[in-house]
């Protein structure tokens, strides 16, 4: 199950007055640390764990505290010093070496659920926005609130980073940026876009899959893709728009159809659109398509993917979707490693 906030609140939601819930959110890190400030997992009275705070290494430390907070009804602030000798999260073997501070809050009614019930409506219906957490001191009673935001374009809202806010001279508060999971759209359900559409909901992300041969695109063969368009190529145009397509990868293997595609996208809000096929088989599509490729607004990339040495469909579906993660998020696509 992806880690992503919206599978996670999915999951909370349908359960929300069943259980005792706590809300334990990473609100300050120090240093090198698995995961960043705003991520969040929740915990359940009856043994519920959804999501990720770390690397599986203080993931049941966590849990024993959420316990005492649905004991107490008291909201609690706890720290893993990853770099002390004498810290619990040094013996439980963190290996980032870095601080986490991490705040657990009662979700219920009497705090409108922290307003995750609102988080989630707006993440339903795609609509980014900011949760506002007060980071409070021991004991206190949480707030938190959402609000939409203005931008809605993925890339531009995921690359804000979580930070405190001093908001009215007494609290501070914590803005997370809340964005919906990118939505792929898949040109061609032949053989080797199983992997790529199976790695794409793998990694928590909204797919829908066009192709209009009937032999293709099968739900037998594509039962985890959220849309399986019907029609002609025009719908494409009006089915980007109001599912809000963020990314769209043409592998019919027909000249005709990818062109048809990239026609109908060529003047919506996606981002990134890769073409697979050598560069004279691009120029082919570009021609039928009747666009002038400098005149996209998005990313287009063609021949598609990054350069990792793939034969085979798992590895290029790998390939285009690390370049087409990098295009959404605003990165370089780099090893990490060389950009330390």
């Amino acid at each position: 199950m992806s880690n992503h906030l919206s599978h996670l609140l999915a999951q909370w939601y349908p359960h929300r007055d069943n259980a005792d819930w706590v809300l334990a959110t990473i609100y300050k890190t120090e240093g090198p640390c698995y995961r960043k400030p705003g991520a969040m997992m929740l915990f359940s009275s009856q043994g519920d764990q959804l999501g990720m705070l770390s690397g599986g290494c203080l993931e049941s430390d966590i849990g024993v505290n959420a316990r005492k907070v649905m004991q107490t009804n008291k909201s609690m602030l706890v720290c893993y010093d990853g770099s002390d000798e004498d810290d619990l999260s040094f013996h439980l073997g963190i290996g980032c070496g870095g601080t986490i501070y991490i705040m657990l809050q009662q979700v219920s009614t009497a705090n409108d659920y922290l307003s995750l019930a609102h988080v989630y409506n707006a993440l339903k219906h795609r609509i980014s926005g900011y949760l506002y957490q007060s980071i409070v001191e021991q004991g206190n009673d949480a707030q938190a609130y959402f609000e939409a935001a203005k931008v809605t374009n993925i890339a531009a809202t995921a690359t804000l980073i979580p930070s405190p806010l001093n908001n009215d001279g007494e609290t501070n508060w914590l803005a997370t940026p809340i964005v919906p999971e990118p939505h792929l759209l898949v040109v061609g359900g032949g053989i080797d876009a199983r992997p790529l559409v199976n790695m794409a909901e793998q990694l928590g992300w909204k797919v829908s899959l066009w192709d209009p041969r009937p032999a293709n695109a099968r739900k037998e063969y594509f039962s985890n893709v959220n849309h399986i368009i019907k029609g002609e190529a025009e719908v494409l145009t009006t089915f980007a728009a109001e599912k809000d397509v963020n990314a769209a990868i043409l592998m019919s293997h027909n000249v005709s159809i990818d062109a048809q595609a990239l026609k109908a996208l060529a003047n919506t809000n996606i981002q990134y659109l890769a073409l697979l096929g050598p560069n004279n088989r691009k120029q082919q599509v570009i021609t039928q398509a009747e666009v002038v490729e400098q005149s996209l607004s998005f990313t287009f990339a063609g021949p598609a993917g990054l350069e990792i040495g793939g034969t085979l469909p798992e590895s290029i579906a790998l390939s285009i979707l690390a370049e087409c993660h990098a295009s959404l998020f605003n990165k370089s696509a780099q090893s990490i490693s060389h950009v330390l």
